[in-house]
């Protein structure tokens, strides 16, 4: 848009390119609540065959796509919230046992093969965290003044997955290993989930489109389904989805999978002009 539209205008104007809207009122209502531009101009595309709209698409539709991917996002958050729990669980469990709970914050203690400046940054940004947090968490506050120090048990509290994720990336390759040893895998293929599970939080948590989400972020797949040919060198959703069933026990993990396929199944229905195929091919999903 390159001048203001009010919502009746942005109605009129969908209408004029072939949309049908079968309850203007609700579709005016719903321009209101989450806007035309969140709602049609993000979703849109998939709905349109040189550069025009499939014939006999309704506003309806669109939105669907919409709540579809809003749901989404807030299933991939409840869940990257589970592995974020157990994760930092491990890390302080892991380096309490073998550093102790006061001096583990010490270069010698990452791994000696990554770059030095890459620790200090690491260790500057966590006493930065401390730093912040030292008047609005409790615990920090409390260990700080009583001890002077923060166990990882205190401070993986305070930390953001991304951070986490960077942590782990940076533990000796024998205590990476004891951790990714509790899920079954690789200290490799861990650290390569962990930085896409926390992209895929970042989309979630800000709003971002999640379904058609690929990322740069490679992941060895075939060690977690070798039967799945993925079409290019990037992560989609779909691959991202099964790599968290890893770090899911197998309660959370049915959960997981009965909120996705509900959720399927609820765009199956409302979609009339496109097939919901079309959708899981951007997802990823197999063709079968």
């Amino acid at each position: 848009m390159k001048e203001y539209k009010s919502n009746e205008e942005l109605l009129n104007y969908l209408l004029s390119k072939g949309v049908k809207v079968k309850h203007k009122k609700k579709a005016l209502e719903q321009f209101e609540k989450y806007t035309y531009y969140s709602i049609v101009n993000t979703y849109k595309e998939v709905f349109k065959e040189n550069d025009r709209y499939i014939d006999g698409v309704t506003f309806e539709e669109i939105f669907a796509l919409y709540e579809f991917d809003k749901n989404l996002k807030i299933i991939f958050l409840e869940y990257s919230l589970e592995i974020e729990i157990v994760i930092k669980s491990l890390i302080a469990n892991t380096i309490s046992e073998k550093y102790g709970v006061k001096d583990y914050l010490k270069e010698q203690n990452f791994d000696e093969s990554t770059d030095i400046n890459s620790i200090k940054k690491f260790l500057y940004n966590i006493d930065e965290e401390i730093q912040k947090n030292y008047e609005k968490h409790s615990a920090i506050t409390h260990y700080q003044k009583q001890y002077g120090f923060i166990p990882p048990f205190v401070l993986t509290k305070i930390l953001t997955l991304g951070q986490i994720s960077r942590y782990y990336g940076l533990l000796k390759q024998e205590d990476r290993q004891k951790i990714s040893k509790y899920f079954k895998i690789s200290d490799k293929i861990l650290k390569q989930i962990l930085v896409n599970v926390t992209l895929v939080r970042n989309f979630s948590a800000h709003n971002n489109r999640l379904y058609t989400m690929h990322s740069k972020f490679y992941i060895s797949f075939n060690k977690i389904d070798k039967s799945y040919n993925a079409s290019d060198k990037s992560t989609n959703l779909y691959m991202i989805m099964k790599c968290m069933e890893f770090l899911l026990d197998d309660k959370t993990k049915k959960e997981f999978n009965k909120q996705v396929n509900k959720e399927i199944k609820k765009l199956r229905r409302k979609l009339k002009c496109i097939s919901i195929k079309k959708i899981l091919n951007i997802m990823g999903f197999p063709n079968e």
